[in-house]
């Protein structure tokens, strides 16, 4: 595992996961550890086979669920209150009867924002996804696509400056177009922002594309098995897939992910 002189934001010690009193885990010793990059942000993706523990390890750092062993660390602390993390999912989760402005001002009146505030920082966020003129549709299908959806969702994730956030195959459901444009506006999101990116897909290339480091689970128990850091420029734009070394990439991620559902694989560890 490289070194890093940063310290952790996320620390995953020794976490493990069962449902049944022990009899089988979900996840066992899994251990990650991401470095904190003020004014940077960090993004990560993982990787691996479906009911390895992806969703679960973004609910432990939402504070959604405990592990049923080991600690899950917020710069260094466990998660006692909920630190500043946003969440999107892969299924639509806006409120079909408020409308895209409400939608995306709900955190902040949860917060206590007078609604004035909270107004002109959900139409700015909402203006920096390109929904400006949808604000007052309710938020549902076929009111407004899937791709305009989770534009909404990603925007009332960031207008309270998270942390942390958390993507659960947001744009799996999306159709190709959609989702290069999506890949396209989440990168430019995480330029201005900087927040500490998880981000779980299936897609080998949208993992490249997105991530600086890329985790690899394997699966009964789910373990973090491979690291890959994406040495690609900090900003990315589309033609950079046609780049031979952005193919080279792919390949090699590809190659670590036959290899991980293959055979037993080395686990990291810290």
């Amino acid at each position: 595992m490289a070194a890093t002189n940063h310290p952790s934001i996320i620390e995953l010690r020794n976490v493990g996961q069962t449902y049944d009193g022990g009899n089988s885990w979900v996840i066992k010793n899994a251990n990650l550890v991401i470095p904190d990059k003020p004014a940077q942000g960090e993004f990560v993706v993982l990787l691996g086979m479906s009911g390895c523990g992806k969703s679960t390890i973004l609910r432990y750092v939402a504070g959604l669920q405990k592990p049923t062993e080991g600690e899950v660390l917020i710069h260094g602390k466990p998660i006692e209150v909920a630190p500043r993390v946003s969440m999107v999912f892969q299924q639509y989760s806006s409120l079909p009867w408020l409308s895209v402005l409400d939608n995306v001002a709900l955190s902040l009146s949860y917060k206590g924002v007078a609604e004035k505030q909270r107004r002109e920082r959900a139409m700015d966020i909402i203006k920096k996804v390109g929904l400006d003129g949808h604000e007052n549709k309710f938020a549902q299908y076929p009111t407004l696509s899937g791709g305009q959806l989770q534009r909404v969702a990603i925007a009332r994730s960031m207008v309270a400056n998270p942390e942390i956030l958390l993507m659960d195959e947001p744009f799996g459901a999306l159709d190709i177009n959609t989702r290069l444009q999506m890949q396209e506006l989440l990168s430019e999101i995480w330029l201005e922002f900087h927040p500490t990116v998880i981000f779980v897909t299936h897609d080998i290339s949208e993992a490249v594309y997105l991530g600086d480091d890329i985790y690899i689970m394997r699966a009964n128990p789910g373990q973090f098995v491979q690291h890959i850091q994406v040495d690609l420029p900090f900003e990315r734009v589309r033609s950079i897939k046609r780049d031979a070394h952005f193919i080279e990439l792919v390949h090699e991620v590809e190659d670590k992910m036959v290899a991980v559902g293959g055979k037993r694989s080395r686990v990291l560890k810290y």
